[in-house]
């Protein structure tokens, strides 16, 4: 006589809801590997935000630009990518995070080789201006794609981590600067360094060939099926699709609406669009100006010496600044261990302070008697700690921000309008500083960016919500700014 055995009971059956596995997950292999292929766009922006500041006195002799075309000329890249962050950011919400990565970064590459190959000033902009909108376009694909895999244990970290993959790019452009001016100390050598940024953009597309879509986005655009897949891969058990992960806060914006976000300004999400943009667009004032221009700050202040070539103090310059990029890194490194431990908030405050103070010994050492050249370690500990707390604080947390209090299905939209006010700040630091450093000077410049960085601090105070240990669905209901932070474990 057989019996018959009980039918196996599925395994849909005993699966975890989508967002609560996700949030609870380990980070696993499989999380870095899709952590390190989202990140490595922003290394590319940390290059060029480096390598225009070593190329832009060689652009200048060859080209003979103007104080207000050197700044047109500096602001070029930045300025597309206002329009890649919040004009095209939405596409993620729309069409998908991972078929963007796939794309973007061939603008790079093809942009790369125009500017190499500029005719004058006017073709360089240009170039520049649309080579920005891919770099742009990466920031809130990137960030949405990180925040929708990454556990909530984690996800500060983590995303701190991704963004400091842009120190790395910065190291990338500093050791590139230093050896194209070493082997080939010539006026036209800036070609070769604009054109060097496809080497990496190459090879990170190449690298991003398999990356798969988001979970969340799959589970919330009805690919079911998809996001199970993806999910189980995660979190290594299955998972299911509940009514709560494909819930929508906002109903899916057609035609101008689309791209325009007016949902961003609206009562439940007007509180978060300031509290993510305005400190963005304040911070890079002061980041883009004083970094961009720090071998030019460099020579002005201090390492300016008489009877010598532009090319020999330029190299001086940008060997000094990436002298000081290594505080840069430091502070990517404590940003990192401390995000999950303090906070978003407490670290944005902190930054914005020391910032500040710092910009403003910068400010007296240029004005004591014998100028800064007689108080060198003053403007080295200056520009310390303004590279330290710059990323320590809201460089790091101005990314991250966005990408958790908004919702899914306008989380690249928010941290797209979030990211392009960061580089419409961006674009005004770099195109005013060199005229208004020729016009006013070093002290009433930084004075002026310091005061930048104090209102940060008070608009980050006053519109503050800090999702350090809460999920993402906690995150995106009407009542986050009533959520108490969760201490997460070391």
């Amino acid at each position: 006589m057989t019996t018959k055995t009980p039918p196996r009971k599925h395994t849909f059956d005993r699966a975890r809801p989508l967002g609560e596995a996700l949030d609870d997950a380990t980070m696993s292999r499989l999380h870095v590997r899709f952590w390190l292929l989202a990140g490595l766009g922003i290394l590319l922006d940390g290059f060029d935000f480096f390598i225009i500041g070593v190329a832009n006195p060689l652009i200048s002799a060859d080209f003979s630009v103007s104080a207000v075309e050197k700044g047109m000329l500096s602001a070029a890249a930045i300025v597309g990518s206002v329009f890649g962050a919040a004009l095209l950011g939405p596409l993620g919400d729309r069409i998908g995070r991972s078929r963007i990565f796939r794309v973007d970064l061939w603008l790079f590459v093809i942009f790369s080789v125009l500017c190499a190959a500029a005719w004058d000033v006017w073709s360089l902009m240009a170039f520049r201006l649309a080579l920005g909108v891919a770099v742009g376009l990466d920031y809130p694909i990137a960030a949405s794609y990180l925040a929708e895999i990454l556990p909530a244990r984690n996800r500060g970290r983590w995303l701190v981590s991704a963004f400091s993959l842009q120190a790395a790019g910065i190291v990338l452009g500093a050791a590139a600067g230093v050896v194209i001016l070493e082997v080939s100390p010539q006026v036209t050598s800036w070609r070769l360094m604009l054109g060097f940024g496809l080497v990496p953009a190459l090879a990170i597309i190449w690298l991003r060939r398999r990356v798969p879509e988001s979970p969340r986005w799959l589970a919330q655009n009805g690919r079911e099926r998809e996001a199970r897949q993806v999910g189980r891969a995660l979190v290594g058990a299955p998972v299911q699709v509940t009514a709560a992960d494909k819930e929508r806060h906002e109903p899916p914006q057609e035609g101008l609406k689309a791209f325009l976000q007016p949902q961003l300004f609206s009562r439940p999400w007007r509180r978060r669009t300031v509290f993510t943009a305005v400190p963005w667009f304040l911070m890079d004032i002061a980041t883009y100006g004083v970094g961009i221009f720090t071998p030019t700050l460099l020579a002005s202040l201090a390492l300016g010496r008489p009877n010598t070539t532009f090319i020999a103090d330029d190299i001086v310059s940008t060997k000094g600044t990436a002298l000081l990029d290594v505080f840069l890194v430091v502070g990517f490194a404590l940003a990192i261990l401390l995000v999950d431990r303090m906070g978003r908030v407490p670290l944005q405050l902190i930054g914005f302070a020391v910032m500040a103070i710092a910009l403003c010994v910068l400010a007296v050492g240029s004005r004591l008697p014998g100028g800064a050249n007689a108080h060198l370690g003053m403007v080295m500990l200056g520009f310390g700690m303004f590279n330290t707390f710059m990323n320590l604080g809201p460089n790091a947390t101005t990314f991250a921000l966005p990408a958790e209090v908004f919702p899914s299905e306008m989380r690249a939209a928010g941290h797209g309008f979030a990211a392009g006010c960061g580089k419409l700040g961006a674009a005004l630091g770099t195109f005013l500083f060199p005229v208004l450093l020729e016009g006013i000077g070093e002290a009433a410049l930084l004075y002026a960016v310091a005061a930048a960085c104090a209102c940060g601090f008070l608009v980050t105070l006053a519109f503050r919500i800090e999702p350090r240990g809460c999920s993402l669905e906690e995150l995106s209901g009407a009542q986050a700014t009533n959520l108490a932070p969760r201490p997460t474990p070391p």
